[in-house]
C-alpha cells in the first residue's frame, strides 16, 4: 500500500469515526433531556411529517410509469410488497436508536451511530459511504425533478398561449440554477430540529400535488369510459423489444424504492422526538401512519396513471399529461412540486451537513473558521448563528449537486438508480444486522433464517433495479448532451 492510499485510509478512518456522544446530564431535567442537549420536542405527528415529506417525493411521480413495465398484477402488487417491508424494517431500525435498554440506553444520532454501537469496525464507514452518497444523490434527483416542474408550468402557459401551435421547448440550465440558488439560502437552516415547520409545508404540497395527479388520472379515465393497460404491462413488440421490457421492469423496481426511501434518515428524524414514551414507540406509530398514507397515495396515482395513460404512461405523470386543460390546475400541482422538493431536499441534506460539520469541529478545534458562530441581530426574533464552515462548505455542496444535475437530466433513469443503491444496504441489510445483534438473536434460529432470507432476497431485487437503471442512464447518454438539456 503506497503513503497516498494510507493518508486516504487513515482519513476515512478518521471521518467516520467522529463521535457525537455528549456527556450524559443524568436523568435530565426540565430544560434538558438524559443526554445534555436541550429537551426535544418532536411527537409522533412531527415525525410523521418529517416521513411524509421524506417518502411522498418525486418518487411518485413515476409511479404509473413503473406500473405500466410491471402491468395490473405485479405493478400494485410490488408496491404492497414494498410498503410492507419498508414499515417491517424500518420498525427494526427504530429499536436501535438507543443501545441496550429501550428508554434510558445511549443514544444514537445518527444511523452511522447506530452501525457504530450494534456492528462496529468496518461497518461503519460502508455504511457512512452509501448512507451519504445516496444523499448526495438525492440531493440530485430532486434538483432535476424541480426543474422538469418548473418548465411544465412554463410549458402549460406557453401551450395555452399559442393553442398548441408552439411546441414550446426550453432549456432545463436556467431552472436548476434557480433551485440551487433557493436551496443555498435555506441550507443555512442550522439542523435538523428548526426543520419542522419547513417540513409540514412540504408535508402539505406533497397532497397537493398527488392528490390533483390522481384527480386527473381519474378524469382522463371517467372521459375514455374505461381502464387502460393490460395484466402482464407494455406490450413487446408493438412498443418495447423483449430485452427493453426485462430492462424497464427492472428499472420500474428501482424507481418504486426510491418511492419509498426514507430509512436512511429514520434515525436523525427519531433523534428528535421527545419521551417519554420511548422513542421507538413513538416513532413505530408514526411510520404505520405514514407508510399507510403514502401506500394509499402510491396505489392511487400509480395505478389510476397507468389506467389514464397505460402502455403511454409518461416517466413524470404530471409533466407527461397529453392535455393542458385546465392548465391553472396542472401550474398548481408542478409548483406544489418545486415547494416541496425544496423542503425535502433540506430534510434529506441535514443529515449529511451536521455530519462534515461536527467531523470538521473535531478535526479543527481551534479553527475559527470551523468552530465560531457570529451573532447576527434579526428584526422581530433572536438572532442568527452564522458559522462561516457552514455558509461555505454548503454553498459548495449546493453549487456541486446543480452541476451534476445539468449533467445527468434523467429524472426516471436516476431516480431508479438511487432507489436500488440505497434500498437493500441501508433500508434491509444494516437494520436487520443491527436487530440481530442489539436483541442477541441466535443463529440458524427460525428468526434469524427468516430474517435473513428477507435480506436476501430483497439483495437480488436491487441487483436487478441497478441494472435496469444503469441499462437506462448509458441509453440516454447517447442521446442527452450535458448542459444542453431542453424539453
Amino acid at each position: 500500500m503506497g503513503e497516498n492510499d494510507a493518508a486516504k485510509n487513515h482519513f476515512a478512518s478518521q471521518v467516520f469515526s467522529v463521535s457525537v456522544d455528549v456527556p450524559s446530564q443524568g436523568g435530565g431535567s426540565k430544560w434538558f433531556d438524559d443526554d445534555g442537549r436541550l429537551k426535544r420536542t418532536g411527537t409522533v405527528w412531527t415525525a410523521s411529517a418529517h416521513i411524509i415529506t421524506a417518502v411522498i417525493g418525486s418518487g411518485v411521480l413515476s409511479l404509473a410509469w413503473a406500473v405500466a413495465q410491471l402491468g395490473w398484477i405485479a405493478g400494485p402488487a410490488v408496491m404492497f410488497l414494498f410498503s410492507f417491508v419498508t414499515y417491517y424494517t424500518s420498525t427494526l431500525l427504530s429499536a436501535c436508536y438507543r443501545t441496550g435498554d429501550p428508554v434510558n440506553g445511549k443514544r444514537n444520532y445518527t444511523y452511522t451511530d447506530a452501525v457504530r454501537s450494534n456492528l462496529g469496525g468496518g461497518m461503519v464507514k460502508i455504511c457512512g459511504y452509501v448512507q451519504y452518497l445516496n444523499l448526495f444523490g438525492v440531493a440530485i434527483g430532486y434538483t432535476i425533478a424541480s426543474s422538469i416542474s418548473m418548465m411544465a408550468v412554463k410549458r402549460s402557459n406557453c401551450f395555452h398561449k399559442t393553442g398548441g401551435k408552439d411546441p414550446c421547448h426550453m432549456n432545463a440550465n436556467p431552472y436548476m440554477i434557480a433551485f440551487g440558488i433557493v436551496e443555498i439560502i435555506f441550507s443555512q437552516i442550522p439542523d435538523f430540529e428548526k426543520l419542522w415547520w419547513l417540513s409540514i409545508v412540504a408535508a402539505v404540497m406533497s397532497f397537493t400535488y398527488s392528490t390533483i395527479g390522481l384527480g386527473l388520472g381519474i378524469s382522463k379515465v371517467a372521459e375514455a369510459g374505461k381502464f387502460q393497460g393490460s395484466l402482464t404491462g407494455i406490450s413487446i413488440g408493438t412498443s418495447v423489444t423483449e430485452t427493453q421490457k426485462i430492462w424497464r421492469s427492472f428499472q420500474a423496481l428501482g424507481d418504486i424504492a426510491f418511492a419509498y426511501s426514507y430509512s436512511l434518515i429514520l434515525i436523525e428524524i427519531q433523534d428528535t422526538i421527545k419521551s417519554p414514551p420511548s422513542e421507538a414507540k413513538t416513532m413505530k406509530k408514526a411510520t404505520l401512519i405514514s407508510v399507510s398514507v403514502t401506500t394509499l397515495f402510491y396505489m392511487l396515482c400509480g395505478c389510476f396513471g397507468y389506467a389514464a395513460f397505460g402502455d403511454m404512461s409518461p416517466g413524470n405523470l404530471l409533466t407527461g399529461f397529453g392535455f393542458y386543460n385546465p392548465y391553472w390546475l396542472i401550474d398548481i400541482a408542478n409548483v406544489a412540486i418545486v415547494v416541496h422538493l425544496v423542503g425535502a431536499y433540506q430534510v434529506y441534506c441535514q443529515p449529511l451537513f451536521a455530519f462534515i460539520e461536527k467531523a470538521a469541529a473535531q478535526r479543527f478545534p481551534d479553527s475559527n473558521f470551523v468552530t465560531k458562530d457570529i451573532k447576527l441581530p434579526l428584526p422581530g426574533s433572536r438572532s442568527y448563528n452564522l458559522n462561516l464552515f457552514r455558509l461555505v462548505f454548503r454553498t459548495i455542496f449546493v453549487i456541486i449537486t446543480t452541476v451534476m444535475s445539468m449533467l445527468l437530466p434523467f429524472f426516471n433513469d436516476i431516480v431508479g438508480l438511487l432507489g436500488a443503491l440505497g434500498f437493500w444496504p441501508l433500508t434491509v441489510y444494516f437494520p436487520v444486522e443491527m436487530y440481530i445483534a442489539q436483541k442477541k438473536i441466535p443463529k440458524w434460529s427460525t428468526r434469524w433464517v427468516c430474517l435473513q432470507i428477507l435480506s436476501a432476497a430483497c439483495l437480488i431485487i436491487t441487483i436487478a433495479a441497478a441494472a435496469g437503471s444503469i441499462a437506462g442512464v448509458v441509453g440516454d447518454l447517447k442521446t442527452v448532451k450535458p448542459f444542453k438539456t431542453s424539453y
